[in-house]
């Protein structure tokens, strides 16, 4: 798993596509941070993480795209497949190593944090919730995208999908004013990632959202373990 790890870390970063990612999303919070905190004189960041929340759904994706289509595309996957590492470590490996990317470009709001200190005395404790439902956000958007990436060999396609897929676990919500069946409505408030975001980005850990989170990354983790082992001994 190290081994994967470091090849796609440092895969992210020979192109631009790392740099591009930790870029936009500095640049997204800043701005943000500018707006709704140091031109108002506001305390209270809980507006730049709401705010942050479309902009990582719509650049995940991207940051997912090349993680399984590539080696398809290249053909380097069978060689992944015949090497000593399993097919558990080979997307721990991947996984783990967006997530590194994702962590470190996320980390510009609290950068934005120490900022205010200096001015003003933050809210820490609210911050730090925040960025840890941020966190958890991505945590879960990044095994989505990861799996939707291991169905194709198209760089294009693997993003489209990812932001598509995206879109409607956000958008289920607003969806149910459509529904009439009850236990419909209740299933798709259950799965709205907005829902399940909006208590952290005001500030509010609750432990039913934390677990969500990480119950979807486990579960499109363990999808895209499938897939590679399903694809393995076809």
């Amino acid at each position: 798993m190290r081994a994967v790890f470091k090849r796609e870390l440092r895969a992210f970063f020979l192109s631009p596509l790392g740099y591009v990612f930790i870029g936009a999303l500095f640049a997204c919070s800043g701005y943000y941070f500018f707006t709704g905190n140091l031109q108002k004189g506001n305390t209270d960041m809980t507006g730049l993480y709401a705010s942050l929340f479309p902009v990582v759904l719509f650049l995940i994706p991207v940051l997912t795209m090349r993680l399984m289509s590539e080696d398809r595309r290249q053909h380097t996957d069978q060689i992944l497949y015949t090497s000593p590492v399993s097919r558990n470590g080979v997307v721990a490996g991947k996984y783990l190593a967006a997530l590194t990317v994702y962590a470190a470009a996320i980390t510009g709001t609290l950068s934005n944090a120490f900022v205010m200190a200096f001015f003003a005395r933050p809210q820490w404790a609210t911050i730090l919730g925040n960025y840890f439902g941020l966190l958890l956000l991505g945590m879960a958007l990044i095994a989505l995208c990861m799996f939707l990436s291991s169905f194709t060999e198209s760089q294009f396609i693997a993003a489209i999908s990812g932001l598509g897929a995206s879109l409607l676990l956000t958008l289920i919500e607003p969806l149910t004013l459509w529904v009439a069946n009850p236990a419909v409505k209740l299933i798709c408030k259950a799965l709205s990632f907005n829902r399940r975001y909006l208590p952290f980005a005001m500030g509010v850990l609750e432990l039913s959202n934390v677990v969500f989170f990480i119950s979807v990354a486990a579960l499109f983790t363990g999808l895209t373990m499938a897939v590679l082992d399903k694809r393995r001994w076809s």
